[in-house]
């Protein structure tokens, strides 16, 4: 075997495909690009979404979904959490300046108690918003439940 005596193995080696040179090319008149339409003009540059006239997908599905503007956005603070705090720092009344203190509720947050867990202690808690299990749990242990925004 010489390098004058080399070929390519069979099928390796296409020959192109040479689009627009008459018709003794195969691939004269439309130039493989078929008939009419915006895809055989020359210059075409589609359109993202564009279906071809077609009413495009993110114009036939339905849209959902609301954002109230005026919604009032409460941080979640758990009784069980509560009773965490006052334990730890030894408090009988909590409010949300202490609740900021404790890293439970960010600076300009409303608060908001609900009920998970349970209270073993006489409680004074103040804060922006209380569930009705909440208020129930803070009273039937001997505290106070004060909302300061309704």
């Amino acid at each position: 075997m010489e390098l004058n005596n080399l070929s390519p193995a069979v099928g390796s080696n296409k020959k192109n495909k040479r689009v627009g040179r008459g018709p003794g090319s195969g691939y004269g008149g439309t130039s493989t690009r078929g008939h009419k339409g915006a895809k055989s003009r020359s210059g075409y540059k589609y359109k993202i979404g564009f279906e071809g006239g077609q009413m495009p997908l993110q114009r036939r599905l339905p849209k959902f979904g609301f954002k109230n503007i005026n919604r009032v956005e409460y941080k979640a603070i758990n009784l069980d959490a509560l009773e965490a705090l006052a334990t730890a720092a030894n408090l009988a009344k909590i409010t949300v300046a202490d609740l900021r203190q404790a890293g439970l509720v960010p600076k300009k947050g409303l608060v908001k108690i609900l009920a998970k867990g349970a209270l073993t202690r006489p409680l004074e808690v103040e804060a922006d918003a209380f569930s009705a299990k909440a208020a129930e749990a803070i009273q039937a242990a001997g505290g106070k439940a004060t909302a300061t925004k309704k």
